[in-house]
């Protein structure tokens, strides 16, 4: 982090402030600020290293350090270990039919579908601990069900970045499905 301009923004100040009492002021400001380099400096670096050493305490594990290279900053951040995740939950059991969709038999569809899509549905519903037939149907079930609550936000307005977080091709930003 480079904190000469915030130096020179410091020494600017001075010069505005001393322009209204005269020219012998605004040469006396100027050789002050010009002074002051080394301690603006040192006061901004102990400010910076301060607020580097009350991140760190905030942090659970971890730490944030303020090193000098030359005249410049640089943090070093070292992010705590990474723990190996939790496993996952058991999925939910299947909901149970609502009153109104009592079954009365079974009905064959052919579904056509993209392989890498079908590669990805068989890979959920062997983390489900499903056949992928139960998955689809469980699926099914849910997003018609009478409870069943339809996603569709559309989030073209939000700024985000250059990398959209949900994925997608850019400029698609509206996120859709059920609750």
């Amino acid at each position: 982090m480079d904190i000469t301009p915030y130096v020179d923004s410091l020494r600017r100040d001075l010069l505005a402030a001393a322009e209204s009492a005269g020219e012998e002021a605004r040469q006396t400001a100027e050789r002050l600020g010009y002074a002051l380099d080394p301690s603006a400096r040192l006061a901004l670096m102990e400010a910076i290293s301060q607020a580097a050493s009350e991140i760190t305490a905030a942090m659970p594990a971890g730490s944030v350090d303020v090193r000098l290279d030359g005249r410049d900053l640089d943090f070093v951040v070292q992010a705590p270990p990474a723990t190996a995740p939790a496993p996952p939950l058991p999925p939910p059991p299947p909901a149970p039919p609502a009153p109104g969709d009592v079954e009365e038999g079974l009905a064959r569809i052919t579904l056509r579908i993209p392989d890498s899509v079908k590669t990805k549905a068989e890979d959920a519903a062997a983390a489900a601990g499903q056949s992928l037939n139960t998955w689809l149907v469980n699926l099914v079930r849910s997003a018609t069900s009478d409870r069943a609550i339809h996603v569709d936000v559309d989030l073209s307005s939000l700024p985000f970045g250059g990398d959209f977080p949900f994925g997608g091709k850019r400029g698609n930003r509206r996120v859709t499905g059920w609750l």
